[in-house]
């Protein structure tokens, strides 16, 4: 099973407490300790998270040079901690606007957890899906006979994706917003959605739970009948 989640809401977390949005977005790494914790005891096999799209370089500055610290605070920290359960990292999006102390982090997390066969933790940085499309799209030229297969093929290697990654069966958004912002727009064509009313820094297990109660309650068709109509 895919998950992927969209995690909203970090600032306004903060906001409504009187705090800076640095403190949001740090409270929002804890939630993702706990819910990489809780998707491995689930037995997901692959779970996306949006930590950052490439429209969120147009926040002030020092929101952003924040962000990327503590991303490279969470590697630093989680590595370690992915490798002993058995998670490979891999990061997925842009890596030419990157600086070159969190591209080495990067790297480093995932060479150190590549033999990690447990879960597959994607983390997207500086991540849009429309890019994704229309660089992979450049790629096909002189490939009259493209399939869809070899299309995901290509959004992998634009993605820098480690393992090809399966389509997303269900997509998580917190925040109480509900649309995809591009994110994984190819990859989620038939995923099921559910929209968490809670922010971020306030996932729990219990939260997460409820997202899995509410997939299993549906029934995926995939554009066929229903099981009781054929």
């Amino acid at each position: 099973m895919h998950i992927a989640i969209i995690m909203d809401g970090n600032g306004r977390w903060a906001t409504r407490r009187g705090l800076p949005r640095t403190a949001g977005h740090a409270q929002g790494a804890r939630a993702v300790r706990k819910t990489v914790e809780v998707a491995a005891r689930a037995g997901i096999h692959t779970l996306t998270l949006y930590a950052f799209s490439s429209a969120n370089w147009a926040r002030p500055q020092s929101e952003v040079a924040g962000l990327m610290r503590l991303l490279r605070r969470y590697l630093f920290t989680e590595t370690r901690r992915c490798v002993e359960q058995s998670i490979r990292i891999n990061i997925i999006g842009r890596r030419d606007r990157l600086d070159a102390s969190l591209l080495r982090s990067i790297e480093q997390s995932e060479r150190l957890s590549a033999g990690g066969t447990r879960m597959h933790l994607r983390i997207a940085v500086d991540y849009s899906a429309q890019y994704s499309i229309v660089e992979a799209a450049r790629r096909t030229r002189g490939c009259p006979e493209l399939t869809s297969q070899a299309f995901h093929h290509l959004l992998h290697e634009v993605d820098h994706s480690a393992l090809p990654a399966r389509e997303v069966d269900l997509l998580i958004r917190t925040g109480g917003e509900k649309r995809l912002s591009d994110f994984l727009l190819w990859e989620c064509a038939y995923a099921e959605l559910h929209f968490a009313d809670c922010l971020w820094p306030d996932f729990d297990e219990h939260q997460f739970q409820l997202a899995l109660d509410d997939y299993a309650s549906r029934q995926r068709r995939f554009g066929n009948l229903a099981a009781e109509t054929l």
